[in-house]
């Protein structure tokens, strides 16, 4: 049960993808374009949980 609560690897995750790529590694335009809709929807979830928690704490 202790192992569906490890966090560990979605924190690592945020860290990875907004830094800068690695030269060595491979590219092309669908990683590209997947690890960009990623940063969309991350910086989207983080903005609205801070919207929905000022909502809950102003009420």
């Amino acid at each position: 049960m202790k192992s569906y609560f490890q966090l560990g690897d979605v924190f690592k995750y945020f860290f990875r993808v907004f830094r800068k790529p690695d030269p060595n590694a491979p590219t092309s335009f669908n990683l590209k374009m997947m690890h960009g809709i990623n940063r969309i929807s991350i910086i989207m979830f983080l903005f609205c949980l801070i919207v929905m928690i000022a909502r809950a704490i102003m009420r």
